[in-house]
């Protein structure tokens, strides 16, 4: 395996200083975020560290030098929208950036891009599926003439008042991606795993490792911390964050011997990525770059390097 970042976590910095932050705090790879250039939409959302729009010959040719240069690789691209929002042409919109990441991941030799389902939150799971039929059907059908893997990450995206009552991406649990992989039974089209997104919303962490072995195409590293105290009064119906929070891994209730056990019991060996987004670590790039260290330090030993 090799240990990665998602370079979200530091918009701030150029993609030459993302690979240096990276060999200096003992990473080896990192997924680049890819999303269009402009104003965030949300926290951790328009972060441009490849910008797809402009990409070249000369502009690839300076990037893979750069990883190079660092001692790094690219785990791969990311760019997480909603590709089935209730406004229709945002949808359009974000499907064709989407084709373009796609695009660049081909350009720089790179085998998988990362991203949501998306969803209309206000609808019924149920009430979701045509759409996910005819968007997906489509994406992924691209993605294969690229020769690009696509990893849907299974954050719920339900976490403030905004986002309730269904969240703003599908993927969300391992009913969910039965059907999903049924309907579009594409090899290109798969998982990128966070474990921390399973424990608030009280599942097994671990089995999906084992059935869906075949689809996890990359795997994020995040903990998550239950306020069990909390959630008795509020409940699960509540926000998600009334009762849970995001946390470094090694700083939550996962049990990370045990993950990583039952990962490598799965013949998962490709990159995994730390994903940092607890607060106490955000007021400034100096308390991000700890997180990143403070994470690749817990984590190392777990993983069996080549």
């Amino acid at each position: 395996m090799q240990l990665g970042f998602v370079s979200a976590i530091v918009p701030d910095l150029t993609l030459d200083e993302v690979f240096a932050l990276g060999k200096a705090t003992g990473y080896t790879c990192v997924e680049l975020m890819c999303w269009p250039r402009g104003k965030a939409e949300r926290r951790y959302a328009g972060v441009t560290h490849i910008d797809v729009n402009t990409i070249d010959r000369a502009e690839v040719s300076r990037i893979l030098g750069l990883a190079q240069a660092n001692g790094m690789d690219i785990s791969g691209l990311g760019y997480y929208p909603n590709f089935l929002s209730p406004d229709q042409e945002e949808g359009r919109a974000v499907a064709l950036h989407f084709k373009r990441v796609l695009s660049a991941a081909k350009m720089l030799n790179l085998t998988v891009v990362s991203t949501f389902i998306g969803r209309d939150w206000t609808r019924s799971i149920q009430e979701n599926w045509p759409r996910f039929r005819s968007v997906w059907s489509d994406l992924i059908a691209y993605a294969e003439d690229q020769g690009v893997r696509v990893a849907i990450e299974n954050c719920p995206m339900l976490y403030s008042g905004d986002e309730w009552p269904g969240g703003k991406n599908l993927a969300v649990s391992p009913a969910i991606w039965r059907r999903m992989f049924e309907e579009i039974p594409s090899p290109n089209f798969g998982l990128n795993y966070d474990p921390s997104h399973l424990v608030w919303q009280q599942m097994d962490y671990l089995a999906p490792l084992s059935e869906f072995a075949s689809r996890m195409f990359r795997v994020h590293l995040k903990d998550a911390s239950i306020d069990r105290q909390r959630l008795d009064q509020v409940g699960i119906l509540a926000y998600p964050l009334e009762f849970h929070t995001p946390k470094l891994p090694g700083r939550g209730d996962i049990d990370w011997a045990s993950f990583f056990a039952a990962l490598e019991k799965s013949g998962y060996d490709g990159p995994v990525c730390v994903e940092v987004e607890e607060r106490e670590f955000e007021g400034d790039l100096a308390q991000r770059k700890q997180a990143l260290a403070i994470s690749a330090q817990y984590l190392r030993p777990f993983i069996a390097t080549p």
